[in-house]
């Protein structure tokens, strides 16, 4: 397979995934009612934002499957199955707590990423740091909304 087929299946894979599964569990009613943090962001953000990551997290993936670089491809498929999960587990199944979980997880998997990648290509761990910043905010804005939720 050529570089560019293969770069093109990863952009695919990932914008083309995490688009469906957005679009899948839409966050609607349930989340509309919800109590929000004073610093919680205008829904039109996210489709932007999560594009452009998931072009910067499809690059990296490319570049470490291109490199043959195992360690950092385990770390690459761990974090975008705990991706793609989290969506249905907050939106999809409405369990703040669970997702809290899975979003915690994914933030250790990018981490990792980036520290087992950092010597053998830079450029795809710094790729990663807008990820690890966005999904830094969002673990905390998870925790508040499943703080400020709470039943019971």
């Amino acid at each position: 397979m050529s570089r560019s087929m293969a770069l093109l299946m990863f952009l695919v894979l990932v914008i083309g995934g995490g688009l469906a599964i957005g679009y899948i569990t839409l966050p609607g009613e349930w989340y509309a009612g919800l109590a929000k943090p004073s610093f919680n962001p205008p829904n039109w953000i996210f489709a932007p934002v999560w594009t452009i990551l998931y072009i910067l997290i499809a690059i990296a993936g490319w570049r470490v499957w291109d490199y043959g670089l195992t360690k950092p491809q385990q770390f690459w498929w761990a974090q975008l199955v705990l991706n793609f999960l989290w969506s249905p587990t907050f939106f999809g199944l409405q369990q703040m707590g669970l997702a809290l979980i899975v979003i915690a997880l994914l933030l250790v998997a990018i981490i990792g990423f980036i520290k087992v990648t950092w010597e053998p290509d830079r450029s795809s761990a710094l790729l990663f740091l807008p990820y690890l910043v966005w999904v830094a905010f969002a673990t905390l804005l998870n925790a508040s909304l499943w703080m400020l939720n709470a039943t019971g």
